[in-house]
């Protein structure tokens, strides 16, 4: 599954970038019983000689607390205070699922039959299954060749998601073949068997049904064994509206009218490879499509909207080159006849890489050649090349339990890079992976209430706070790091011989490193060991000293906190694989060794005293560098010269910034660092060094001198603006379309006024239909105007999002709404997050906007957010967006009072799912706070002292 990107919005508020593609993100939530009329009344499929009801379901309770002080030598961390669980019985094994389901769309309920042939294992007179919100009407089983034999009680275990089938005799060793009827509700909360709405070209109103079973949903739209390891083959059979599309994993092989309704069809799909139950996927609703084949064959097709099919063809591009690349890089064919890529219209995650059938947001599938910007293609791009990968690395190979996710969604957030620098080399993908994800992942993994990325999880509902920047972005980094320790040729080999072995079957993360230590000779397991059961990261700390040609470092590492560097526990230790250049080498390793031990001598012969070293080119070691005052001083001129890569340059900045919040260097030396950077090209350069402005000025938003960093921001992004200006010229790509975006917005943002006032005027005209702003420009125009704007501008955004048509234009909008100045503005644009507006998916990206748009409009979100909680808590119950909710509402808060009252009202309104989301919020205010109390004087008078010299020239 695909997170969303890591704030999108960041981008058109002037803080990072629309391509920092990668922060949190998975499925939706809650749990919603079906409803007793719905039991009794649509009842068409099933037989009803008895009908058996049981109480409303009610949301698990998770206990997924953070953990802390984790060592290697251990095994997978287990997290304290868990809830009881044991997984299913072993007795009774599926081997096919005969699933037949009949979606009612206007009242929102389905019916389902399940023919499963099983084996028993072991003599028993009960089944346990995994079942949520489905009554169960019937159910027998008969052994093979023998008498039917009915079940005369359903005991259902709501807690643990569970029915119990008692039968009133033995059932014997051997095979059988269970029968359910059932009765289920398509719910609206994007998990399961749900609803999806959608307006048709004349402006009806209608509903898709729609599935979302990762990561443990598929028991909520029929009976199944719902673990990972427990896989099966899947015959599905849909009845559906005969002017409706019907899709479901396999290839369509039968489509003949329902003999008891005429205006319905029986859809029949072929049988699966044998797979998991999470990756079973059905859709009903209307679509137009494009296809083609790719080049080994394989059909592939692109569902969108009615009328926009147009927009599928990037993604049908990206995904007909993206399956042959996969191909080759395992040498493993892709295994089944056909791929389907589909936008959904209300969808919680980015993307779901259901077999065969992979479902999207619109945002991450449809591209309008004229509407949609740049960073929405790298982001379809990526997404694409993301979940393909997961139809080899996951579906083919599956986790044998969600202790191993980590290794599904790390390694597909890795190769997707991969795929798309092959697809894409002009996008500089690399680069933007280190902003996006290496740096996202070290700013969590630093907090206190971090985790490893192996965490041993026991009830599935503790799985959803593992879906999160570690799982994937730190999973993604040590990948990376790995990949570069064992070379490419042996990586390939490795990951043949482990999908090769293990197809249709399940692994843990041993097994991948037993193959890739296989192919390499390396110490996989022992280096690997050291990055996934332990949390945190080191801090490697450097000294040199000149010996005639040769340079002697002296190497030491210690875990790297964000509160400062851990000095007190020195039982964290990592393998770290460390690579050293030099000046007259900046892109190539002079040295790799393994620092297998705290502390370390190098020697690095024929290095003069003119030249520099460096730890860590291409920023690939997931580490921060701490360099003597020599040293550091050594490396500067490269960033002002450009003779650092752009990625170490990024990865000095980064390393100086997060030391500075730290506490272990002062903020002001950071900002001199920056004022170096006035000859940068590079996008991604600068849009780490945005980021970390942003931070900065979030921050000082609590102080009185928070026009004077604004100041520092316009004098540092204006040279680049001027040289860049407003309209592409001849020759620039992709990342001068990105980069123009980035400083324009950043600029407008900041009370530029020439661009303040150029995106007034070209505002206007793109309002009054004289000249259309195009796509990359609309988000720092939309923001600048919104910023400086009344109550009109305001208005006339709001008729801009009713009037988009397409959804990446309705998001670009209401990202940026919260840039509004005004606090009654402000408070309309926080009504408008739940008005109908705005999809239930979208409202979070709303509210976020307004929180990091000002400090008003923070705390404005902030009491939003706790007056509405209840209707926001019922929208989102569980699932990953309320995480989100938190975490955006609550980051930018710098005060040990904030901290207490959020404590509070989190101890008085719990949120078990997002338990460690809180305290990782409530840890960086706290961070913040002592941030602003060591620094705030130092930084107040190093601008005052910066703009009085400057005022002199």
């Amino acid at each position: 599954m695909r997170r969303l990107p890591r704030w999108a919005w960041c981008a058109a508020v002037g803080w990072g970038t629309v391509d920092a593609v990668t922060y949190t993100a998975l499925r939706g939530a809650a749990s919603q019983s079906v409803s007793r009329s719905v039991a009794a009344g649509r009842l068409g499929l099933c037989s009803l000689p008895v009908l058996l009801t049981r109480p409303v379901f009610s949301s698990p309770v998770l206990a997924f607390l953070c953990g802390r002080n984790f060592r290697a030598a251990l095994p997978p961390v287990t997290m304290p205070d868990r809830r009881p669980f044991e997984r299913l019985p072993t007795d009774v094994r599926p081997v096919n699922y005969g699933l037949c389901l009949k979606p009612d769309l206007i009242d929102f309920t389905f019916e389902g039959k399940l023919e499963a042939t099983v084996q028993v294992k072991n003599a028993t007179n009960q089944i346990v299954m995994n079942c949520a919100d489905i009554d169960i009407i019937t159910a027998s089983y008969a052994p093979e060749g023998d008498e039917e034999i009915h079940a005369t009680g359903f005991n259902y275990q709501n807690e643990d998601e569970k029915v119990t089938l008692s039968f009133p005799s033995t059932l014997q060793k051997g095979a059988g073949m269970l029968k359910i009827d059932f009765v289920g509700e398509l719910n609206d909360k994007m998990k399961g068997f749900y609803r999806s709405k959608y307006t048709t070209a004349a402006g009806e109103m209608r509903y898709a049904a729609v599935t979302q079973f990762e990561a443990t949903d598929a028991r909520r739209a029929f009976p199944c064994w719902d673990e990972p390891a427990i896989k099966a083959t899947f015959d599905v059979i849909l009845i559906v509206p005969k002017d409706r599309v019907a899709l479901s994993n396999m290839n369509l092989i039968d489509r003949k009218p329902y003999p008891e309704d005429e205006n319905l069809v029986e859809v029949k799909f072929a049988r699966t490879p044998i797979m998991s139950t999470y990756l079973v996927a059905f859709v009903v609703g209307e679509y137009d499509f494009v296809e083609t084949r790719s080049a080994d064959g394989v059909l592939v097709r692109v569902y969108t909207p009615v009328g926009r099919a147009e927009q599928g063809k990037f993604a049908l591009e990206v995904a007909a080159k993206t399956l042959p690349f996969y191909k080759d890089y395992f040498n493993v064919p892709y295994p089944l006849p056909k791929i389907d890529l589909i936008a959904i219209a209300d969808f919680a995650a980015g993307a779901m890489e259901n077999w065969g059938l992979v479902t999207y947001r619109e945002t991450a599938l449809l591209i309008d050649p004229k509407n949609s910007c740049s960073s929405s293609r790298q982001w379809v791009a990526l997404v694409v090349g993301h979940e393909l990968a997961h139809q080899w690395f996951g579906n083919l190979v599956t986790m044998e339990w969600w202790t191993h996710l980590w290794l599904n969604e790390g390694f597909a957030s890795w190769i997707e890079y991969l795929c798309v620098d092959h697809c894409f080399p002009e996008y500089d993908i690399w680069t933007q992976f280190v902003s996006a994800d290496y740096t996202r992942a070290q700013e969590l993994d630093a907090l206190e209430n971090s985790h490893p990325i192996e965490v041993s999880v026991g009830h599935p509902s503790e799985v959803d706070e593992i879906f999160d920047a570690i799982s994937y972005s730190k999973g993604a980094s040590v990948i990376r790091m790995l990949h570069d320790y064992i070379g490419d040729e042996d990586f390939r080999k490795g990951m043949n011989q482990y999908l090769t072995k293990f197809q249709e079957k399940n692994a843990a993360t041993e097994d991948l490193w037993e193959s890739l230590e296989q192919a390499s000779g390396k110490p996989i397991a022992a280096v690997m060991n050291t990055w996934t059961k332990q949390m945190g990261f080191p801090l490697i700390c450097v000294e040199s000293e000149q010996s005639e040609d040769s340079v002697v470092l002296k190497l030491s590492q210690k875990k790297f906190c964000a509160s400062g560097a851990d000095n007190s526990d020195d039982s964290y230790q990592w393998m770290v694989p460390i690579s050293i250049c030099t000046s007259e080498s900046p892109a190539s390793a002079t040295v790799k060794i393994l620092m297998d031990k705290p502390e370390m001598t190098v020697v690095l012969e024929g290095v003069k005293p003119h030249q520099w070293v460096k730890l860590n080119p291409g920023t690939v070691g997931f580490y921060r560098t701490q360099y003597s005052s020599e040293m550091l001083e050594s490396l500067l001129p490269g960033i002002r010269d450009l003779s650092l890569q752009p990625v170490d340059r990024l990865g000095l900045q980064n390393d100086l910034f997060s030391l500075a919040r730290a506490g272990m260097i002062n903020t002001v030396e950071v900002l001199k660092v920056m004022e170096a950077f006035v000859n940068e090209p590079n996008y991604t350069v600068w849009s780490d060094l945005s980021c970390n402005l942003g931070i900065l000025s979030t921050l000082l938003s609590h102080t009185d001198f928070h026009e004077e960093i604004q100041c520092f921001v316009r004098d540092v992004f204006a040279p680049i603006g001027q040289r860049l200006g407003w309209d592409p010229k001849p020759g620039e790509g992709h990342l001068d379309a990105l980069l123009r975006g980035l400083v324009l917005g950043k600029l407008g943002k900041a009370g530029h006024q020439p661009t303040l006032e150029e995106a007034r005027r070209r505002f206007k005209e793109h309002v009054e239909g004289r000249n259309a702003l195009s796509a990359d420009l609309r988000s720092p125009v939309y923001v600048t105007i919104l910023k400086y704007g009344d109550s009109s501008t305001l208005e006339t955004m709001m008729k801009l999002h009713k009037q988009a048509d397409m959804q990446e234009e309705k998001n670009r909008i209401e990202r940026v709404m919260g840039a509004i100045a005004d606090q009654e503005l402000i408070k309309k644009v926080l009504s408008f997050s739940l008005s109908e507006d705005v999809r239930p998916q979208d409202t979070v990206s709303v509210i976020g906007g307004v929180a990091g748009g000002s400090k008003l409009g923070r705390k404005c979100a902030w009491s939003f957010v706790k007056d509405n909680w209840e209707e926001l808590y019922n929208r989102y119950q569980g699932g990953f967006l309320i995480s989100r909710l938190i975490k955006l509402s609550l980051d930018g808060f710098a005060s040990d009072k904030m901290a207490t009252e959020i404590k509070a009202f989190f101890d008085a309104h719990p949120v078990p799912s997002a338990e460690r989301t809180v305290q990782q919020c409530c840890e960086n205010i706290l961070l913040n706070a002592d941030w602003l109390k060591r620094d705030a004087e130092a930084i107040h008078h190093y601008l005052l002292q910066r703009k009085a010299s400057s005022s002199t020239v």
